[in-house]
């Protein structure tokens, strides 16, 4: 198989995912499940990734669709990359075993499509008030933070960028 579609065949249709979800469960798979835009992939989303992908053995990454981005309220000029595109980036990452888009506002459907052993957010989330957290506890799931590596960020790329 091309390395190309080893990359394509990790970003998976949402009426998919029950099936790989449930077969590496079948495995013993321990699931960990994050989600962002993921515009322009930097340093610090990396950072982030990896410690996700070191509670596990196994990382999904939900991304918000375009529309989904443009309805956050982010810059009127976002997403810069389609969706396809940050799909793609994102499954490129060894550490990242699974991408699936999302057009929803949050990501409630889909981690409780996922059903992961441990939902990640970044540490500018308070814990209880990250969306999936009352559905992932009451499976008896974790909910964790991570802090982010300072002085990176997709905002500031894009401002410096447009200077």
């Amino acid at each position: 198989m091309k390395a190309l579609q080893v990359i394509k065949n990790r970003i998976a249709e949402r009426e998919d995912l029950s099936f790989i979800v449930n077969r590496w469960g079948l495995k013993g798979e321990k699931v960990v499940f994050t989600n962002g835009c993921f515009d322009i992939l930097h340093q610090g989303h990396v950072d982030y990734l990896s410690k996700a992908a070191d509670l596990g053995t196994k990382l999904v990454v939900g991304v918000n669709s375009d529309n989904s981005v443009r309805r956050l309220g982010k810059d009127k000029n976002r997403p810069i990359q389609d969706e396809n595109s940050r799909a793609i980036i994102l499954a490129a990452l060894h550490l990242v075993d699974l991408v699936i888009l999302f057009d929803e506002d949050t990501p409630l459907g889909l981690i409780k499509e996922v059903n992961p052993h441990i939902l990640v957010k970044g540490s500018d989330y308070k814990i209880h008030k990250i969306v999936g957290y009352e559905f992932v506890t009451e499976k008896g799931g974790e909910v964790r933070t991570i802090d982010f590596l300072e002085g990176f960020s997709t905002s500031k790329i894009v401002e410096k960028a447009r200077k």
